[in-house]
């Protein structure tokens, strides 16, 4: 693989398409080049006569020199633009080979930002070449993500803008079309050698410690040579002429100027022996036909790009303007992959998050709008997107960041959508019987501070109505409480247990709670945190939670209502007296001291 060398940071200026002005010269052998071309006397007039007029602007290349000679062209300067349609059209052309990545929903998602900011269209086209891989059921499932993304196209499949078909599978014909044009050109040739003859080249190269490279065996070959080889039956390729010394340069509208040498490239195939294009040549092709004027898309692709700048060329087709957006990295700063968890649109869909929450962190992937802001909406993210403000850096996918801007946008929801959400979640998790009701409504109002995604609302509640008294009473976390004097804090529960004044305030609501509380700290002298600590700790078996009285209500509720199912492992305040009764409070200080972490052999310990 070729690397390209980059340098500057300027942005693409438009740049007219000349070449339907230039007259092609080809040698009788066709021999020629891709760009073995001279220029009538009116376009040379126009190129130093319009370098500063925007609606008909210079192109302004190094040189070119008309010759046969496989060393004609020094160097090609393609930094400016030759797209003339002033519609800002982008695409995002996904191949349907599995789930969407997560990179390929934020290019999606910056053509979609770009398009929408400029006014333009957002094309989507289905690059199902790859006939063993690609599947429609990919497909389905790719445009299922972009649309619950917001990401709707303009024209795509299903959706006609009168370039399509939209499937590459389906533009064949245009293929062979364009194929026999650079045939008939001279840009092109019919190559007849055999697997063993290129794994020769292959070999010869790696000796000499080259890069691999076609050797131009068939490049030169005449007409007989040609005819006596179509009379055997031999299979051939179709191979693109590139020139063996110079370079190609564009202005990319993130990275700056990239160049390329175009000596260690070769001959390469646009159209496979069983009549199959090659993706690099298809893409070239539909990216014209489809008047594409920007096309944004990672970096991977940038060494694509040479061999598809060389075929809009020899064409004579508009080139678009080009910007590749740097990977998305793991934490560990590797291709984020599987082995870092979920990296699929639909997966984090199934996790719980929202379309809102995803859009808004994919935008911060790679671009900011420049002030310290966070948090947009999808109108907002359309009014501030802008090119230039796409970093050139890698970006990393950080879950931890992402949970938080999900959960911005989830907790902003309006409250009745937050409650279906919930509900649906509960009902369908098999922790609650129906997904409607009071205690729904009550429980997502007392939980939704602690969510930041849809998914957590399980865990939530089953922390709620859980009482995990003794595995907390093992950790070093509740020292300092067990230290002033729990066991007294203890007794007074029981004691108010016993006489039902606790049952009172647990089933007459917050205010009566509230009551209750203030009664037993004076009955101790306790006030603040020396007494709220331990009764959290004593009654909810955590020294975390929402408001004491809210959780408080809300345990009662879901005891008195029935809806929950066995599954969420509810245990009621009666059994949480008869556990806090067994606790041998002369054995808990010695415990903590001696213990480091949580286990069920510690939590026995400290049971009578």
């Amino acid at each position: 693989m070729m690397r390209p060398s980059m340098a500057g940071t300027h942005s693409a200026p438009y740049l007219p398409h000349i070449l339907s002005r230039a007259c092609l010269s080809f040698s009788p052998r066709a021999v020629c080049r891709p760009y073995d071309l001279h220029l009538d006397p009116s376009a040379a007039t126009n190129f130093s006569t319009s370098r500063c007029n925007r609606s008909s602007p210079s192109f302004p290349f190094r040189f070119f020199v008309k010759s046969h000679s496989r060393s004609s062209i020094r160097a090609l300067d393609l930094s400016q633009n030759t797209q003339k349609n002033s519609e800002v059209r982008v695409r995002f052309a996904p191949s349907p080979t599995g789930n969407l990545h997560v990179g390929g929903a934020r290019t999606a998602l910056f053509n979609y930002l770009f398009a929408r900011s400029q006014g333009g269209k957002f094309i989507l086209r289905i690059e199902d070449t790859d006939l063993e891989r690609s599947t429609r059921e990919s497909e389905n499932a790719m445009l299922k993500d972009l649309m619950w993304l917001g990401l709707e196209w303009d024209e795509g499949p299903n959706k006609d803008g009168n370039v399509g078909p939209y499937r590459q599978s389906e533009r064949t014909d245009l293929y062979l079309k364009y194929a026999e044009r650079l045939l008939a050109s001279g840009h092109a040739y019919k190559c007849f050698c055999s697997d063993e003859e290129l794994e020769a080249m292959r070999e010869e190269a790696k000796a000499k410690n080259l890069p691999p490279k076609y050797n131009g065996k068939w490049a030169k070959a005449s007409n007989d040579e040609i005819e006596a080889e179509l009379a055997k039956g031999t299979p051939y390729t179709y191979r693109f002429r590139v020139a063996e010394e110079g370079n190609v340069k564009i202005n990319d509208l993130i990275r700056g100027e990239v160049s390329w040498a175009l000596d260690t490239l070769g001959d390469f195939i646009i159209l496979r022996s069983n009549g199959q294009p090659v993706y690099n040549f298809c893409v070239a092709v539909d990216d014209a036909t489809m008047k594409i004027s920007h096309v944004l898309r990672a970096e991977e692709h940038l060494p694509n790009t040479l061999r598809q700048v060389l075929i809009y060329q020899a064409l004579g087709l508009p080139l678009p303007k080009f910007g590749h957006v740097s990977l998305i990295l793991a934490p560990d700063r590797s291709k984020l992959s599987k082995r870092h968890g979920a990296t699929s649109v639909s997966q984090f869909k199934d996790m719980g998050f929202l379309p809102q929450g995803m859009v808004n962190y994919l935008a911060l992937l790679g671009w900011n709008d420049g002030t310290e802001d966070e948090i947009f909406t999808m109108d907002q993210l359309i009014a501030k997107f802008s090119i230039d403000r796409i970093t050139k850096s890698a970006a990393i996918f950080d879950n931890m960041k992402f949970r938080w801007i999900n959960g911005q946008h989830l907790r902003s929801l309006p409250e009745t959508e937050l409650i279906q959400m919930c509900g649906e979640f509960w009902e369908k998790s098999g922790l609650l019987s129906s997904r409607e009701g009071s205690f729904v409504e009550d429980a997502v109002h007392v939980l939704k501070g602690s969510l930041e995604v849809v998914s957590d609302a399980g865990k939530c509640l089953t922390d709620l109505v859980s009482y995990p008294l003794e595995e907390s009473l093992c950790s070093l976390e509740v020292k300092e409480i067990v230290d002033d004097n729990l066991k007294e804090v203890a007794n007074a529960i029981l004691a108010t247990y016993d006489t039902g004044e606790l049952q009172k305030a647990y089933e007459s609501g917050h205010e009566e709670w509230q009551k209750w509380v203030k009664s037993v700290g004076k009955s101790m002298k306790r006030k603040g945190k020396r007494l709220f600590m331990p009764i959290r700790l004593l009654v909810t078996g955590k020294t975390f939670g929402p408001d004491i009285g809210s959780a408080v209500e809300l345990l009662y509720k879901a005891e008195a209502s029935g809806i929950l199912n066995t599954k969420a492992g509810l245990v009621t305040l009666a059994e949480r007296m008869e556990r806090l009764k067994k606790i041998n409070w002369d054995n808990v200080s010695e415990k903590i001291a001696s213990l480091n972490a949580k286990s069920p052999e510690n939590a026995a310990a400290l049971i009578h």
